[in-house]
């Protein structure tokens, strides 16, 4: 077997960045010339020798038994070496049940199938046998003519049928399934002004522009996977685990990915099934999954209903907030959704409920996509706000202004920081709220009714653990070692700044290693923690380093220079230090690591907040919707690089606008089926959908994270659905409370 190299990525040439001030810098990206010039290698495109090439097969039933398999027809088309099914694929492991505290993170298995392991079928989609050949066209052609027969079952495919039969969800480590403060529902009915709604959103699909896709590899006992993954440590034990290999054993790359939004965290049948066809057939194998196939065997959003219920007096102070929600997991696993957190933090009600149910699906269990939980509730409970506004003749800002907590509403935590007043105070400003005519309908531009609409953003902050290794050599320049992950968001970037400000040297002398299961484990890419949470371990190692270095200048007389000068007057070629290790006793730290600063950072309530404003164009004669304006104003701590943040946010304020006009899972309700597998039937926001959009930040340093940061990657989501329902009722009139705002919901 060939090892790939390592990807170093050279910085690009900047002279405008100080040394000591390359945080806070606009500096291009690293990866950026890669990207645009088609050097950068994604999973997909590592080769090796006898590469072959495998297409999945899926189920076309939502529940039952395959009692008859027919692979003949595939087996005979030229090129073909194999196909697998439950009948003969290698015996691999169960999946385990999940461990917060070993996996330091969430669960990464994305279902507990044993994938061509069992002939049970739990979803309409679930791969049920693979293809193996020498090249993707007879793989692709070979596929389609494998045969299975079932003995169905009946099915829960029918999500507003099974309402009924939800159940109170449990919870998790962050968020439990209830949250009560007073006595809400009386204090409901008592209440003299009052709103009690109910708000849906559907289903929706990552749709990365990188599809899901695994290169597996076997030498002996010892796998290397190339794969489109968020959580690169917590699949190499994933993957140990399920083929018994010690984890040392197993090497997963993912130098680079095209996007992953949630839906690369988990291991999906993909990954798994790659690396059996591997062992199976003694070759390398890629399994690259088409636009329809990542739909159909990977998780999304789950639908969701949601009553929110507001009692005010007539000053508009809330006395009571509710919100009962009902979301759907799959039968074979599925992730808790948070969809009451909004509700729980933002407004200083005096009696609050939240409660979350559970509908158990025959369906491609849900996961995490981008501020999971928080993307639902503000919708529901941003649009209640904007209503109960109207109930008092209030505007808007001012009833949320009234609402402003002291502290924690459900636990009256103190804030680490708080500016939720200051972001909807300089966005109204710039926005030019003030000139907005309250009433609903009473702006217009020709044929074009207009209509402004705001609410707030809001996403909680967490951090995991990394391990790093920083390494000064003594030529002055420094590499910094973690097995990160680059989505797109500039993380090596960014990175670079903290270490080269850290240890007083050049942006430029300054290289970082990432996407590696062989480098020091990073955390998982999401929950908006992984600046914070590698920054945390990057300065330690600094701070470290820097000790030594300051020990070595005192010795060698170079106190006051360059730090390498010491290195050179004593011969030393380089100096490093670590936070973390591999060992045994190094992971043990690392868990006792999580739980140390998850506890602390549980001390104060921490959060990335902000205010949307959007302003809308309707056609008043055919509906036609329009987004002509959009502000952002955030507060998410100290930011370390401008560029870098200003197109996170503007890109999670593109994926609220998709989600609040066009995008929808269509699961057909008498068979589970997914209707909108491909782009050509699930509806993205083209570049005709958006306007500009004009994005900023208080940076105000929260100073209970390192550097003042609060991961920013999500929260530019939050609010963004509600705000554009707003705005439609402004312009219109008429108030949709069920997503996507399609235009027979306008007219």
């Amino acid at each position: 077997m060939t090892t790939p190299a390592k990807t170093h990525i050279a910085p690009g040439p900047d002279a405008s960045v100080p040394v000591g001030g390359a945080v806070g810098h606009p500096v291009d990206r690293r990866d950026g010339r890669a990207k645009a010039t088609g050097t950068a290698r994604f999973s997909a495109e590592h080769r090796y020798p006898d590469l072959t090439y495998a297409t999945l097969v899926h189920a076309t039933i939502a529940r039952g038994t395959i009692t008859h398999i027919d692979t003949a027809a595939a087996a005979a088309v030229p090129g073909v070496v194999a196909v697998l099914t439950h009948l003969n694929a290698p015996r691999i492991k169960p999946p385990r049940k999940p461990n917060i505290v070993r996996d330091l993170g969430p669960d990464v298995s994305g279902t507990d199938v044993d994938y061509l392991n069992t002939d049970q079928v739990f979803w309409d989609g679930q791969p049920i046998a693979v293809v193996i050949a020498t090249t993707s066209a007879a793989a692709n052609e070979a596929a389609p003519l494998v045969e299975a027969t079932y003995d169905k079952l009946p099915a829960r495919v029918d999500f507003a049928a099974e309402q009924k039969n939800a159940t109170p969800a449990k919870g998790d480590l962050t968020f439990a399934g209830v949250a009560k403060k007073g006595d809400a529902e009386a204090a409901l009915a008592a209440a003299e002004v009052s709103v009690d709604l109910r708000y849906t959103t559907p289903g929706l699909q990552h749709n990365a522009i990188e599809p899901h896709a695994t290169v597996a590899v076997w030498d002996g006992d010892h796998l290397t996977v190339h794969d489109t993954t968020q959580s690169i440590t917590q699949s190499r034990r994933y993957l140990a685990w399920r083929f018994g290999v010690p984890a040392s054993h197993v090497r997963v790359h993912a130098e680079f990915l095209g996007g992953g939004f949630g839906g690369k965290f988990a291991v999906w049948p993909g990954t798994v099934i790659a690396a059996m066809a591997a062992k199976a057939v003694g070759r390398p194998v890629r399994l690259a999954l088409t636009r329809t196939a990542v739909n159909r065997a990977t998780g999304g959003r789950t639908a969701s209903t949601n009553r929110i219920a507001l009692g005010a007096t007539r000053d508009g102070r809330l006395t009571s907030l509710i919100q009962d929600s009902i979301t759907r997991i799959g039968s074979t696993g599925g992730q808790f959704e948070p969809t009451g957190s909004p509700a729980r933090h933002l407004y200083g009600a005096q009696n609050l409920l939240t409660r979350q149910d559970h509908a158990v699906m025959d369906l491609m269990p849900n996961t995490w996509l981008r501020a999971p939980g928080e993307a639902i509730g503000t919708f529901a409970l941003e649009s209640a706000m904007d209503e109960l506004a109207y109930e008092l003749s209030m505007d808007p800002i001012a009833l949320r202004m009234r609402n402003e907590p002291e502290t924690d509403p459900t636990k009256g935590k103190k804030f680490s920081q708080r500016m939720q007043r200051e972001a909807f105070e300089r966005g109204a400003e710039r926005f030019g709220w003030a000139d907005r005519d309250p009433e609903p309908r009473s702006m217009r531009d020709g044929e074009w009714l207009v209509g402004m609409g705001t609410a707030a953003a809001f996403h909680p902050v967490l951090r995991l653990v990394a391990d790093v290794k920083v390494r000064l050599s003594d030529d002055g320049s420094a590499l910094v070692q973690c097995g990160f992950h680059e989505m797109g968001m500039g993380a090596a970037t960014v990175q670079a700044q903290i270490a080269a400000d850290a240890l007083g040297i050049d942006y430029e002398k300054v290289r970082v290693e990432y996407g590696d299961s062989a480098l020091p484990s990073g955390p998982m890419a999401g929950n908006s923690n992984q600046t914070a949470t590698v920054a945390t371990s990057v300065l330690a190692a600094c701070a470290e380093l820097t000790r030594k270095i300051t020990a070595l200048a005192r010795r060698t007389g170079t106190t006051g220079q360059e730090p390498a000068a010491a290195l050179r007057a004593a011969g030393t070629p380089f100096l490093e230090a670590s936070v973390g290790s591999a060992t045994r006793l190094g992971e043990l730290r690392s868990q006792g690591r999580f739980l140390s600063t998850f506890l602390k950072d549980q001390r104060r309530s921490k959060a990335a907040r902000g205010a949307q404003f959007c302003e809308v164009r309707v056609n008043a004669d055919t509906g036609e919707l329009r987004i002509s304006r959009w502000l952002g104003m955030f507060d998410v701590g100290h930011i370390i690089n401008p560029k870098t943040a200003a197109s996170q946010l503007r890109g999670a304020v593109v994926m609220g606008i998709g989600m609040a006009l066009s995008e929808q899972s269509l699961i057909d309700p008498r068979n589970g089926r997914t209707m909108s597998a491909g782009l050509d039937s699930y509806y993205v926001p083209v570049h005709a959908d958006i306007p500009p959009i004009d994005v900023d930040w208080l940076d105000e340093p929260d100073r209970t994270m390192p550097l003042g940061i609060i991961g920013l990657g999500e929260v530019g989501t939050t609010g963004v659905a509600a705000a554009i329902a707003n705005a439609v009722f402004h312009a219109t009139g008429r108030r949709v409370r069920d997503l996507p705002i399609t235009l027979d919901k306008v007219l």
